[in-house]
């Protein structure tokens, strides 16, 4: 277990954080050498390995983190929507995260707009961010006193070792990371074509609700959230309503189910057991 755990930061490192390939080494036995970093991970053959990624179809072979893992074990509620929101989607992102930490740990990607909101509104209670580079890189720069925050007192993940560039493609990957931890989600605000959709997607291939505040009549530019409420999602209409989300969110059944497809990379089952 202790050499397929140095194989994977090993494979981690060379692919940069690239899931497929670290996958392919892992299949064919690829060498490795030994490679020691300053960075805190865990690794999928871990036993602190979260609960919660095995669900997916292609769970992290490798989280690196800075700041409280222990905010793994805490029940979740992702709060997403726009980087570039209006003010009055910043300001229902600060309310609506100040009244679900009291029960929840808060999620999000740590970018500008909704989720930079949520995080700052959180940081007297518990929340996790969950970033599509490096551990070590600050993206965006704006960002950099909440991430310095973060890492202090929060919790900080990615599946990309250090040094690894926030590429465009990385981000709607990690999506599906926000969507593991979460129970439910909360879209703030959203354009028809953005990132939170893909989200949503996540959380619908997991069975878990999604909420959605609902647009002004007439208003063009964030249509998202009338979008998916019009497809059957779960409607905010009042600061009110939050309080029963807590109630609501433990009348679904969550099964977390250990999904098979990620084994197929590593054919001894039992030199790749988890248990």
């Amino acid at each position: 277990m202790n050499e397929m755990r140095k194989a994977i930061l090993y494979y981690a490192i060379k692919y940069q954080g690239d899931w497929n390939k670290i996958g392919q080494a892992i299949r064919s036995k690829e060498s490795f050498q030994e490679i020691k970093i300053s960075e805190s991970y865990v690794t999928i053959v871990d036993e602190a390995y979260p609960l919660s990624f095995r669900q997916l179809r292609f769970p992290p072979w490798i989280i690196f983190y800075r700041g409280n893992y222990d905010l793994l074990k805490k029940r979740c509620v992702g709060i997403v929507g726009a980087r570039n929101c209006s003010q009055k989607a910043i300001e229902n992102a600060a309310l609506v995260s100040q009244r679900l930490k009291q029960r929840y740990c808060i999620v999000s990607g740590l970018a500008k707009g909704i989720d930079a909101a949520s995080h700052w509104a959180s940081l007297d209670k518990d929340t996790i961010g969950i970033i599509g580079c490096g551990i070590d890189r600050i993206y965006p720069y704006v960002n950099k006193e909440l991430f310095l925050k973060m890492y202090a007192i929060q919790l900080v993940i990615s599946e990309y070792p250090p040094g690894v560039a926030p590429y465009a493609r990385n981000f709607p990957w990690r999506n599906r990371l926000i969507a593991a931890l979460s129970e439910s989600l909360i879209v703030i605000e959203a354009t028809i074509k953005s990132g939170t959709m893909l989200t949503v997607n996540e959380m619908l291939e997991l069975s878990k609700p999604v909420y959605c505040l609902p647009t002004a009549f007439n208003d063009v530019r964030y249509q998202g959230c009338n979008y998916l409420i019009s497809q059957g999602a779960n409607i905010l209409s009042s600061e009110k309503e939050l309080e029963y989300l807590y109630e609501l969110t433990n009348l679904f059944f969550y099964c977390f189910i250990e999904r098979e497809h990620w084994r197929e990379f590593y054919e001894d089952e039992k030199e790749f057991s988890y248990r």
